[in-house]
């Protein structure tokens, strides 16, 4: 079957400000976003991609569209069910204020059973993703053959859930698994199983420094976080 490359959005406004952004309109990539996304067509430059798929939202749109540049006629379609988990009442909120929801306690330690108020479930949203890249992969095997390469463009928590389905671990256990900003995921689908061939490369290492505000007690960054300063 198909080998699928997950590539997480660009840095963005909302991770730099803090911001729990969800589905909210108007978040853009940041300078340092639009430089990643600017390297994303090199980084691939040896893959040959079948079609690229992309959240609707405007900082996944934004990723893709160098790459896009890069390949003319290569096929792109936007997928709505690998869109933002919809944080409902808590997006446009400031993560540091959502550290003491009492949900924030289900949202890193029991996952599928956290809904989020005025939103959908996470298990919802793995549910959604994981059906989208099923189906793509049947799309593109059937159009491209059994060894087609193709990009998904996707946000943070959504590509951690198909990594843990594809890694076969509960949902609740994905608060483990951690994707920065334009970082590419790989996994390679087969018969008999998934492969996860590649996991949150970005080819910087700045990330392993010591950040400001010492240690966070070992909570995800819910959204994904920001990355490298």
């Amino acid at each position: 079957m198909a080998t699928l490359i997950l590539v997480r959005h660009g840095r963005s406004t909302a991770n730099t400000s803090g911001v729990l952004a969800g589905r909210l309109p108007g978040v853009a990539l940041d300078e340092r976003g639009a430089a990643q996304a600017a390297a994303l067509p090199g980084r691939l430059a040896g893959v040959p991609l079948a079609a690229v798929v992309s959240s609707p939202l405007q900082r996944c749109r934004e990723t893709v569209r160098p790459l896009l540049d890069a390949r003319p006629g290569l096929p792109f379609h936007t997928e709505e069910r690998i869109n933002e988990c919809d944080y409902g009442d808590w997006s446009g909120r400031k993560l540091a204020e959502l550290g003491d929801e009492p949900l924030m306690e289900v949202v890193q330690g029991h996952a599928s059973a956290a809904a989020f108020p005025g939103g959908e479930s996470m298990r919802a949203m793995q549910t959604r993703a994981v059906d989208a890249v099923r189906d793509w992969n049947a799309r593109i095997e059937s159009e491209h053959g059994e060894d087609a390469v193709y990009a998904m463009c996707s946000h943070g928590d959504v590509i951690k859930s198909i990594v843990a389905d594809a890694l076969g671990m509960h949902l609740d256990l994905f608060q483990r698994i951690h994707v920065d900003p334009c970082s590419v995921t790989a996994i390679r689908y087969t018969r008999l199983r998934p492969f996860l061939v590649r996991l949150g490369d970005t080819g910087d290492f700045t990330g392993f420094a010591p950040k400001e505000g010492g240690d966070t007690g070992g909570a995800a960054e819910v959204g994904g976080g920001a990355g490298a300063p």
